[in-house]
């Protein structure tokens, strides 16, 4: 994928949503993942010709589970975005004292702490998230499978206890074109070192994802338009 339609897919979610007022100062949470990167490049690009202007940062939290963020340095003085890096001790905590058997709960929690915290003492009142369109998908069938709820990530939330405005630019892309965007540019994807990596029950939902896009070819696209089109709900209530 190429930066011009990365940008008209984050414009479209910006425009639907109303994304980005005037004068937001916006750090996006860089993990260094495909995604994150992918929003840092598209909102460092969509600075120049938003009709709403906007201060942007990167920040980092450093779990302490030993992976190198240094390659994300010169990225982000290439895109003139500084960048904040801030060591936590959440691997520890997580898998050492507290040993959770299902960590991904605790440890985004505390990652999300860590980033509200940050953006407080930066003086940001906007965080940007990097979730795409297949993380909405897969959390509205966590959501339904798992707890019996019909719930989702939203483009727009208010953080009450922070007061910070978090949104999710990239919720029309797909994530094999994040993907393909960071190869086309050369991103320095920083690989993650966490343990429970690749064992989570998202990844059971990709695969359901899957199973219903051999019986339904354009499931996903079907499941996408309805989540992201709420007047089309026609539910009991």
């Amino acid at each position: 994928m190429k930066l011009q339609k990365l940008l008209s897919f984050v414009r479209r979610c910006d425009t639907d949503f109303s994304l980005i007022e005037s004068d937001d100062k916006i750090a996006v949470g860089l993990s260094g993942g495909k995604d994150s990167l992918a929003l840092l490049y598209a909102l460092a690009a969509y600075r120049r010709f938003s009709s709403h202007p906007f201060e942007l940062c990167a920040v980092v939290i450093d779990a302490g589970a030993g992976a190198d963020f240094s390659p994300l340095l010169p990225l982000c003085e290439k895109l003139d975005v500084p960048l904040h890096i801030v060591k936590t001790q959440i691997a520890e905590i997580v898998f050492d004292a507290r040993k959770e058997k299902n960590p991904c709960s605790l440890c985004a929690k505390m990652r999300r702490g860590a980033l509200d915290g940050k953006l407080n003492e930066l003086g940001y009142d906007t965080l940007a998230l990097g979730h795409n369109a297949d993380d909405l998908v897969e959390t509205f069938l966590l959501c339904a499978l798992y707890e019996g709820r019909l719930s989702t990530l939203q483009p727009k939330s208010f953080l009450d206890r922070s007061g910070i405005k978090l949104i999710r630019p990239l919720l029309y892309v797909r994530e094999k074109d994040t993907a393909a965007f960071v190869r086309e540019v050369h991103a320095p994807i920083i690989v993650n070192p966490c343990p429970a990596n690749g064992f989570t029950k998202r990844e059971t939902m990709k695969s359901v994802i899957d199973t219903l896009c051999k019986v339904t070819p354009d499931a996903f696209e079907r499941l996408h338009a309805a989540l992201t089109h709420p007047e089309r709900n026609n539910l009991i209530g």
